[in-house]
């Protein structure tokens, strides 16, 4: 195919050289109606280019396959069989990845070091989850992919269960052994997901990672508005093989998606596929390079540790590292993850990534120069200076592995749909959760629907909002009480 066209760009090239009089939504009309304060902040570009996408940005006069089209050049690009588009963010498909892989009450095998969404999943499908144990770091709390071991033991004990999720790379940037992982599940004939959110870039480097499709998973679930160049919602989800049918696939994205899809991200996906073909190695040969470069930087500063393969990698860790995620220990300075980024976004207005009770990070992307570089070195150089005169933190109580999981006794969906109650967090140990309890970002449930609550995980939790953690999704974002399954 002609990896030089866009066909949903030039799509809205064409409407713009020959405007119809439009009398469908959007009723804007390409901004006529907008209030001009509305156009002042946003940009009159953006309401010209938001248009119908009927049919995949035809109508029954002009039948010509534009998003089609599209998603095949993108599918090309990649080596996968199909791509699909999603203006709904990744966390819509994930759900129709898992909707045409398991069913209510069939069992699927999922990491539990999975994003919200997939949870979400769990809970709209009836899904029941066999969790697979990620590998789990005593010494610098953290939590890395589940190992092949792990995932073949769960679907040793759960014969049953239709296939297997798993997330890579993390938020922190570290990746499963995804090849392995895809052939325990191939040589029991069931096919594997692969939340590859964070890996869009993945394919067009060979210096990074390897992704998913080239491991061998089945499905593959990228969000383009994380490390590439699409917009907020962008979405692309690939599919490999026969174990995964396609019009099943696409089914269940119809199912959750929406029926007015946003032209501006269809386009947006569609440019950005066309400028990696195009000159994504080159972009990515200086992005490495200058990940290099903010790397030697931080570790260059006294109190500031930029984890690397060292760190990450190895046996009963992961398997991989997307450089471009620039994890910082932040704790010899004596201050916590939550209290580096506030200032560093107080007093150098530097916008960080994950913050936790030890860590920052600063996503880096093909975007990234010399001067944001400079900024975020100079801003960290700061930091590390003045951390002495900082005011103390409040301790986060980050429990042992073992205390930090909890026993999961009702489904996820039974837990949040049945009868629930709210009561004090001082009570809420030995109940069963019926929300969940998320530290965010990066967005990995503490505590899920279904699962019995210990003591351990509320202090960790009610300490770390205390240090600046938010957790989003409670009923009660203080966490002074906790809703709770009404057990009879």
């Amino acid at each position: 195919m002609d990896q030089s066209q866009a066909p949903v760009l030039e799509a809205l090239a064409a409407f713009h050289a020959n405007p119809l009089t439009t009398f469908t939504p959007p009723g804007h009309k390409q901004g006529r109606g907008a209030d001009p304060r509305v156009l002042q902040a946003l940009g009159a570009d953006v309401f010209r280019a938001d248009i119908l996408a009927t049919g995949g940005l035809d109508d029954r006069l002009d039948g010509r396959g534009i998003l089609r089209h599209a998603q095949e050049l993108m599918a090309e690009a990649v080596g996968a069989d199909h791509t699909f588009f999603s203006t709904c963010g990744s966390s819509l498909s994930v759900k129709a990845a898992m909707l045409a892989v398991a069913g209510p009450h069939e069992e699927l095998v999922v990491g539990r070091d999975v994003h919200k969404s997939v949870v979400a999943g769990l809970v709209l499908a009836g899904i029941r989850p066999v969790w697979a144990e990620p590998e789990w770091d005593a010494r610098l709390h953290l939590a890395h992919p589940p190992s092949a071991d792990t995932v073949r033991s769960a679907l040793e004990r759960h014969p049953d269960a239709k296939g297997a999720l798993v997330t890579s790379p993390t938020p922190y940037g570290t990746c499963a052994d995804l090849e392995a992982i895809a052939a325990v599940c191939h040589e029991r004939g069931k096919p594997l997901i692969v939340d590859e959110a964070w890996g869009a870039h993945l394919p067009f480097h060979p210096d990074l990672p390897r992704w998913a499709m080239d491991a061998g998973a089945d499905v593959c679930v990228t969000s383009v508005h994380k490390m590439g160049s699409a917009l907020e919602q962008s979405s692309v989800f690939h599919l490999r093989g026969d174990r995964v049918d396609p019009a099943v696939l696409k089914q269940r994205e119809d199912l959750l998606g929406t029926t007015s899809p946003s032209t501006l991200v269809y386009a947006a996906l569609d440019g950005w596929r066309r400028q990696m073909v195009q000159h994504g190695r080159a972009l990515y040969d200086r992005a490495l390079d200058l990940a290099g470069h903010v790397r030697a930087g931080v570790d260059a500063l006294d109190g500031l540790h930029v984890h690397g393969r060292d760190d990450f990698c190895g046996p009963g860790r992961a398997a991989d590292l997307d450089p471009l995620q620039v994890i910082i220990d932040v704790s010899a300075l004596g201050t916590s993850g939550y209290r580096a980024g506030d200032w560093l976004r107080s007093h150098h207005q530097l916008t960080l990534h994950v913050c936790d009770h030890r860590r920052i990070s600063a996503q880096l992307t093909h975007a990234d120069d010399t001067t944001t570089a400079a900024a975020l070195l100079d801003g960290l150089g700061e930091l590390a200076a003045v951390a002495d005169g900082l005011p103390p933190v409040p301790r986060v109580d980050v429990p042992d592995p073992e205390r930090l999981r909890l026993e999961q006794v009702l489904l996820p969906r039974d837990a949040f749909f049945g009868p629930t109650e709210q009561v004090p967090a001082a009570k809420a140990a030995g109940r069963i959760a019926a929300e969940m309890l998320t530290p965010y970002p990066p967005g990995i449930p503490a505590a899920l629907p279904g699962e019995r609550l210990n003591t351990d995980v509320l202090d960790y939790l009610r300490s770390g909002i205390g240090a600046g953690m938010l957790v989003p999704d409670s009923a009660d974002p203080a966490l002074d009480t906790v809703r709770v399954v009404v057990e009879t």
